[in-house]
């Protein structure tokens, strides 16, 4: 019963955020936490810590740019669009990067996001170059107006609650539990008949199509997309998110995200080097809970209701939580 007051209360925010906060940031409210989510599906239940998420947020935010500017595809279709993009553009990428794994994943993956930012740059006639590509008009299914930022946020609201609600769901699923069994060990994970590096794979692509999703839903709502969501940076402020709010929790990246946005909006307002402070208070954040917001308040409530575990319960347990075979 609790559970479902805290679902319905957590959805009852959602629909209000708008009247309390600017349209326009409340949209990048739920971008970013879907961003965010979608990316610790690799970083907190897979181990797979990339530099170059931006490539596919970025990608996805250029092809639905281009196809509502271009082609006249109108949302949600051309945010789709962008989420499959993103995992067209995944699927080889990510099949290289996967062959290795800590720090070596991680700067393949920032040189492959680096590639994209400068293919991106030099196909100019395409993508605009440093200008990157304007006035992307803001067109719906059926003729509906969402011009306004406050009906944007409503049309784009039930698409990101099904990204957040598939992203929840692939972590619960039998094959969430053995994407956690491949993160604390992957080769006991193999030895129990688990094909890892499949598995890997069909998680990082999914990731970054829902990555995509999330760049294809946060181009119509700015209008214009430039080399900035393809940049290092981007992947940068994406797994701070993860951090603050808690890596490997449902809740947590939609909760680091919230915080980083609604903290940098409001110290934009007051001086320049909101970058400074920010950093300076996620240091501090990052001392005080280890695992994260949610994590740690997590970690609390577990250990005043559950005795201790071994050090890898999602090796011992994949057998029986998976139930169909790898």
């Amino acid at each position: 019963m609790a559970r479902k007051i805290g679902w319905a209360t957590l959805l009852a925010v959602g629909l209000l955020l708008p009247f309390r906060i600017y349209p326009v940031l409340a949209v990048d409210i739920l971008v970013w936490g879907l961003f965010a989510t979608a990316f610790d599906i690799m970083l907190g239940y897979t181990g797979l810590l990339s530099f170059g998420q931006a490539a596919f947020f970025g990608g996805g935010a250029y092809a639905a740019g281009l196809l509502a500017q271009r082609a006249g595809v109108p949302f949600p279709l051309n945010a789709l669009s962008g989420g499959l993009a993103a995992g067209l553009l995944a699927l080889p990428l990510m099949a290289l990067a996967i062959r290795r794994r800590g720090i070596y994943f991680a700067m393949i993956t920032l040189a492959f996001g680096q590639m994209v930012f400068y293919v991106i740059n030099e196909w100019r006639s395409l993508t605009g170059g440093e200008n990157g590509v304007q006035g992307i008009p803001r067109q719906a299914l059926g003729g509906l107006n969402i011009s306004s930022s406050l009906a944007y946020y409503y049309a784009a609201f039930p698409l990101v609650v099904l990204g957040l609600l598939l992203c929840w769901r692939i972590v619960r699923s039998p094959f969430g539990r053995v994407l956690l069994a491949t993160r604390e060990n992957d080769v006991r994970t193999q030895t129990l008949g688990y094909a890892v590096t499949r598995f890997k794979l069909l998680a990082a692509v999914l990731s970054c199509a829902l990555s995509g999703l999330a760049g294809g839903v946060w181009v119509i709502n700015h209008g214009f997309v430039a080399l900035d969501a393809v940049h290092w940076t981007t992947s940068g402020q994406v797994v701070i998110m993860v951090l603050l709010g808690g890596m490997g929790t449902r809740l947590g990246p939609l909760v680091g995200a919230t915080l980083f946005l609604l903290l940098r909006d409001f110290l934009s307002t007051w001086t320049d080097a909101w970058g400074v402070v920010t950093g300076a208070i996620f240091i501090i954040v990052i001392l005080v809970f280890r695992q994260g917001i949610v994590g740690t308040i997590e970690q609390l409530m577990h250990s005043r209701q559950i005795p201790s575990r071994a050090a890898t319960p999602a090796v011992d347990g994949v057998k029986k939580a998976a139930s169909t075979p790898p």
